[in-house]
């Protein structure tokens, strides 16, 4: 089982739709988030939380609980508690994340969903909480908050921040957000390769079709892991590769993209 500080491609599955489970557990998704918040509608709620259950496939499941402050967090805090879920995705993550933690204690490690300014804010704070396992962006809601458009240039400097407050806690790098459009493969594969280029290392999923886009963004590509190889046959110290000087750091950033190129 992919462990959640190596998942690249989570699907989301709304909770209240269990006959939707085991289709999303058979895509290439390497992870399956079964979602009590956005995807359930109010009335459905606790239809849903009912449902949740992690015996329908080998791979990694997580729970996607409702936020703090709404009327349906304590019950999901409860539910999660009783089965053996890889982990937990809190929404609207900001400052209070550390009382989320507590209450879910060691059994269950939390992904901290960032989607307002007060998260970006505390994004340092919330990576290095002790029950936090990993960063992930909806950077959707992010920019509803602010009354910013969704565009890439305007959030380079949060995802920037997330990959950033990651490093400095020692956390894998970050999950970004969903791409919202569905028939479009190659608006999901670029998405997907400028959030790797900032260095985010998995994208949430919404449909079973953007899972193979995902990965594909993530994989290095043959000209990557040609000059890598390249780099490494070279030796130590400061050498000359492809015309450009190669030393430690550099080689470095080769051997990472030999091993992102190992099958998991």
């Amino acid at each position: 089982m992919v462990g959640i500080e190596l998942i690249k491609a989570p699907l989301f599955v709304p909770a209240n739709r269990p006959e939707r489970f085991a289709k999303a557990a058979a895509s290439a998704a390497d992870a399956i988030i079964l979602d009590l918040e956005d995807a359930v509608g109010l009335d459905a709620k606790d239809e849903a939380r009912a449902n949740i259950r992690c015996d329908f496939t080998q791979k990694p499941v997580l729970v996607r609980i409702n936020a703090r402050g709404t009327p349906w967090h304590a019950a999901d805090l409860d539910a999660v508690r009783t089965l053996s879920f890889a982990g937990i995705v809190l929404p609207k993550a900001e400052e209070e994340t550390a009382e989320v933690c507590a209450a879910l204690g060691d059994s269950l490690p939390l992904v901290a969903l960032i989607e307002t300014a007060r998260g970006i804010a505390a994004a340092r704070a919330i990576a290095a909480m002790n029950g936090v396992c990993r960063l992930a962006f909806g950077s959707i809601d992010y920019c509803a908050d602010l009354g910013a458009a969704h565009d890439r240039a305007i959030l380079i400097p949060a995802r920037s921040e997330l990959v950033l407050a990651s490093r400095l806690a020692g956390k894998p790098g970050p999950i970004d957000g969903v791409t919202a459009r569905l028939d479009d493969p190659a608006e999901t594969r670029s998405d997907t390769e400028h959030a790797r280029a900032l260095g985010m290392t998995g994208k949430l999923c919404i449909h079973p079709k953007q899972v193979p886009e995902v990965l594909a963004g993530f994989a290095p590509s043959e000209r990557e892991i040609a000059w890598a190889e390249r780099v490494l046959a070279a030796g130590d110290g400061a050498v000359a590769v492809d015309g450009a000087m190669i030393d430690e750091p550099v080689r470095l950033r080769a051997h990472h993209i030999l091993t992102a190129a190992r099958p998991a």
